[in-house]
């Protein structure tokens, strides 16, 4: 089968290209033409990522995560190709979780992107899939691996330079996906057709804390981590001194750095009836060690 592209030059998309490269021909999407293919797979990367510095304007999310989606999935739905795949994200959902985040979980986004992903969503769920058409929604939680260092060189810049991690009292859970297995699971899309249309979370199995993680990337340079624990309060009080005097600590970093976030892989392991090809731990210790050695 023959792959039609979108969203090629990002993270994901350089990821695929190498995936398939020796067993799948890549046609890659361009900008400013017509939207037109006669490939038999679609994966649908492009879009507009979440800006964490709250720059961009709320019209860059739905031009691009919503309209573009549609147009795209338009043209999949009139085409020959027989398989979609699409990336949106667990933010389409939510951007807190008390417990863990399934399928089932009523979507409640409240920033443009997860708005402009949740509608893209819902516009691909509202249409009638043509017989013998598949269609996937992904929703990734947060994406590492080699060559994407993203939220995860925060903490490994910290450990490498030797600076003590002083959020040792805070206790939380996330969800990590390796480029890996995500890799694995588009590749099981598209050559298997007993995988019923749907949208799918996807995230490895085995959620971390933060902590585990400052001492992996200890690990990953033959260091011992030195976490500190001090007072849950007496940091609150010091994010919050942070908030007036614009430290490097304040109160939402204080929330992003220590919120649990646990995102259920559990239907779409089920689907695939397969493991996937790392653990949790094997993911990020290959992409700590990929900082290191790039410098």
């Amino acid at each position: 089968m023959s792959i039609y592209l979108t969203g090629a030059s990002g993270f994901v998309g350089k990821n695929i290209i190498e995936f398939f490269r020796d067993s799948k021909k890549i046609v890659i999407a361009t900008r400013n033409t017509s939207i037109e293919f006669e490939e038999q797979v679609v994966i649908h990367l492009a879009g507009k990522a979440h800006d964490l510095k709250n720059v961009s304007s709320s019209d860059e999310y739905y031009k691009v995560n919503t309209e573009l989606t549609k147009e795209i999935f338009d043209a999949f739905l009139t085409s020959e190709a027989k398989v979609f795949i699409t990336l949106s994200s667990v933010k389409a959902v939510a951007d807190e979780v008390d417990g863990e985040l399934t399928e089932e979980v009523t979507p409640n986004p409240i920033t443009h992107y997860g708005m402009s992903k949740l509608l893209a969503e819902q516009y691909i769920l509202s249409q009638t899939i043509p017989d013998g058409k598949r269609v996937y929604i992904l929703r990734p939680c947060m994406i590492h691996g080699p060559g994407n260092k993203g939220n995860l060189n925060l903490l490994y810049s910290l450990v490498s330079k030797g600076l003590p991690w002083p959020l040792g009292l805070f206790e939380n859970s996330r969800s990590y996906l390796s480029i890996e297995n995500l890799c694995f699971i588009i590749k099981e899309l598209i050559v298997r057709e007993d995988i019923p249309s749907g949208v799918y979370n996807v995230a490895d199995d085995v959620p971390l804390s933060t902590n585990e993680l400052i001492n992996m990337i200890a690990e990953s340079k033959r260091k011992k981590a030195t976490i500190l624990n001090l007072s849950i309060n007496l940091v609150k009080v010091i994010a919050s001194i942070g908030d007036f005097l614009k430290l490097p600590l304040n109160s939402e970093r204080l929330q992003k750095l220590t919120e649990s976030y646990v995102v259920s892989n559990a239907k779409i392991k089920v689907a695939l009836g397969k493991e996937f090809p790392v653990t949790s731990k094997e993911g990020l210790m290959r992409t700590f060690q990929s900082f290191s050695d790039n410098g």
